[in-house]
């Protein structure tokens, strides 16, 4: 899954365990300018260095994973969770370039001819 908006907020990377540390940034997400969306990623592990070139303001794609958990609470309740885990960053200005097309031929096509009536009526 992809977004396209602008980054709003990053975070600081945060150490949550020995061997876990998360990093969160907030992107606004503008399909309607009326109401934009306030849409919160993380970023895991290795993923969180993905952010360093970016700022506040900077119009980004983001790919990400949607991931939900389940917990059981200690008084015998299930909640569940949701995050947005974002694993590629791209710049309004990284993204492929869109293909080149050659400039259309006005001659007709070799496989066309007038000479030839071959046609069965």
């Amino acid at each position: 899954m992809n977004l396209k908006g602008k980054i709003l907020e990053i975070s600081n990377t945060q150490q949550v365990t020995d061997t876990f540390k998360k990093r969160e940034f907030v992107v606004e997400y503008a399909e309607n300018p009326q109401y934009p969306e306030f849409v919160k990623f993380e970023a895991i592990q290795d993923k969180c260095g993905l952010l360093d070139a970016y700022n506040p303001g900077d119009e980004v794609d983001v790919h990400f994973n949607l991931k939900g958990r389940k917990w059981n609470d200690p008084k015998g309740g299930v909640k569940y969770f949701n995050s947005l885990q974002a694993w590629k960053i791209e710049g309004a200005s990284d993204g492929q370039a869109a293909p080149q097309t050659a400039e259309p031929s006005l001659e007709e096509p070799g496989w066309i001819s007038e000479d030839e009536d071959d046609l069965p009526f």
